[in-house]
């Protein structure tokens, strides 16, 4: 059996494309301690400055967006249902919102 990892290299996550000209702002929340845990399903690569988690939680799911400069500022999106949730990542990835 052969593996790949030798020729992949470390996984950092995926990079969103760069926001389309008629991106949806979103409404990003202060993050509030709403559950004992979360599971973190998927998320964009740390190497650039936002970065986005998409987050599962109470059978919901939410974004998790965090800026890194100075200080970092971690703030969350409404929660929603798993379609709904799902959609809204891919829109994140295609650069559709923000």
């Amino acid at each position: 059996m052969t593996t790949l990892a030798p020729h992949l290299g470390a996984y950092h996550g995926v990079h969103p494309a760069a926001p389309q000209t008629d991106y949806e702002r979103l409404v990003w929340r202060d993050c509030a301690p709403r559950v004992d845990r979360i599971r973190i399903r998927e998320h964009t690569c740390v190497c650039q400055r936002i970065a986005y988690e998409l987050c599962q939680a109470g059978g919901l799911l939410f974004i998790r967006r965090t800026y890194r400069s100075d200080a970092v500022l971690t703030h969350e999106s409404e929660w929603l249902r798993a379609a709904d949730g799902k959609r809204l990542w891919l829109r994140i990835l295609l650069g559709q919102a923000r």
